[in-house]
C-alpha cells in the first residue's frame, strides 16, 4: 500500500516485509561524534556560552543568533553545529565555502530552510565575494534580492526567507571580511585539548568501537594526538587494527608505541611533514627567520597546508616562533630533533 515502508529482511528466506526490522534502525557507520553537550568533552567556556544562548532562545521561543566558530581543524566545530541542531530540535543543512561557487547555489539552500533551521558553512572564509554579498541581507534582514533583466529593463525583487541560523566555521578568521564577521552575534574560538581531556575522549571512543584500552595506552595515545580529538580518534583506529592483528586486541602502551612508529608519529605527535618542516628551517635556512612561502617552495607543499595544518600545533608547543621577519626554529625544536643549535 502507498505509504508503507518496505524493507528486505536479512534472514535466509529473503522475506520482503512491510514491518520495520532491526536492520532498518541500525546505522551503517559508527559515529564517534557526541550528540549532546552532556557528552561533549572540553571547550568549557564555549559550551557554557552556547548552552545559555540555546536555553534563552527556547525560553523566548526565538531563533539563535548567528554563530562563528574559529580554530584549527579537528577541534569540534562541525560536531558543535550538529549538537546545536539537536538541542534546538531543528534541521541542519551542511555545506562548505568552496562548493558555493555562484549566488544561485546559496539562494537555493536558503530558500529551502524552515523557521529556525540551521545552515552550517564550513571554511566560510573561502566563500567567493559575489556569493558573500548575498549573505549580508540574508543574515540581517532574512531576505535575498533578485535582479531580473539588464540595463533599462532591470528590476529587483526581494524574497523573504524564514528566520534561520547561520553557523560559520573557519580556520583563518583573519581572511573573513569585516561586514561578514560583524554580522555574527556569537563568536567563539576553540583551543587545543589537554591530555586529560583527550584520555576521556579516547576511552569513550574505545567503548563505542568495542575496543579495550588500558589507562597507560590511552595516556600514550593522548600525548601523541596533537591536542586534537579528530587525530586521537584516527590514531585509535590504527592502533586498534595493529592490536587486533599483532596482539590480543587490547590497546596498551606498548601497542600504541609500536603502531604509531609504523605511522611515522613520534612521542610529541609530530608527523614526517612536521619534522621535514622543522628540518627545512634548520638545515636550509640556518634556523630562520624565513618566510612561509620559501618553506612551502622547498617542501613542495601548499602554503595553506602549512599554515592551517602544520603550524598551529608547532606554535602551540613552542617548536616554532613566528616573528615579523619570518619563522624561526626554537631551542626546543633542536632538542626534539637531537640537533646542535
Amino acid at each position: 500500500m502507498a505509504g508503507d515502508i518496505i524493507s528486505y529482511s536479512s534472514d535466509k528466506k529473503g522475506i520482503v516485509t512491510s514491518n520495520t526490522t532491526p536492520d532498518d534502525l541500525s546505522s551503517d557507520i559508527v559515529s564517534l561524534r557526541p550528540t549532546s553537550f552532556k557528552e561533549y568533552i572540553g571547550q568549557t567556556d564555549t559550551v557554557e556560552t552556547l548552552k545559555i544562548a540555546i536555553q534563552a532562545a527556547k525560553m523566548r521561543n526565538e531563533s539563535l543568533d548567528h554563530i562563528l566558530l574559529h580554530g584549527p581543524p579537528g577541534l569540534g566545530k562541525t560536531t558543535i553545529s550538529h549538537i546545536i541542531a539537536n538541542e534546538m530540535e531543528k534541521d541542519l543543512t551542511v555545506t562548505s565555502g568552496p562548493t558555493l561557487e555562484k549566488g544561485g547555489d546559496l539562494i537555493g539552500i536558503l530558500t529551502n530552510l524552515g523557521e529556525g533551521d540551521i545552515l552550517f558553512i564550513d571554511e566560510i572564509h573561502r566563500i567567493p565575494k559575489v556569493v558573500e554579498e548575498f549573505l549580508y541581507p540574508a543574515m540581517e534582514d532574512f531576505a535575498v534580492d533578485f535582479v531580473f533583466d539588464k540595463g533599462l529593463h532591470a528590476r529587483s525583487h526581494r524574497y523573504r526567507l524564514k528566520q534561520f541560523v547561520l553557523i560559520g566555521a573557519t580556520t583563518r578568521v583573519g581572511l573573513l571580511s569585516s561586514p561578514l564577521r560583524d554580522r555574527f552575534g556569537i563568536f567563539r574560538t576553540l583551543d587545543f585539548y589537554s591530555v586529560e581531556q583527550l584520555v576521556v575522549i579516547i576511552k569513550r571512543s574505545s567503548m563505542i568501537l568495542g575496543t579495550i584500552t588500558s589507562d597507560d595506552g590511552a595516556l600514550e595515545l593522548a600525548e601523541r594526538s596533537r591536542g586534537t580529538p579528530r587525530i586521537a580518534n584516527r590514531l585509535l583506529k590504527r592502533v586498534r587494527d595493529y592490536s587486533q592483528v599483532k596482539s590480543h586486541g587490547k590497546v596498551t602502551r606498548k601497542n600504541v608505541k609500536a603502531a604509531l612508529e609504523l605511522e611515522g608519529i613520534d612521542a610529541l605527535g609530530l608527523t614526517s611533514l612536521d619534522r621535514n618542516y622543522l628540518k627545512t628551517i634548520i638545515d636550509f635556512y640556518k634556523g630562520g627567520p624565513v618566510g612561509i612561502e620559501a618553506i612551502a617552495a622547498t617542501l613542495q607543499e601548499e602554503t595553506d597546508t602549512l599554515v592551517d595544518v602544520v603550524e598551529p600545533f608547532l606554535l602551540k608547543i613552542g617548536l616554532v616562533l613566528r616573528t615579523s621577519s619570518g619563522r624561526k626554529a626554537s631551542e626546543k625544536a633542536y632538542k626534539h630533533l637531537k640537533l646542535e643549535p
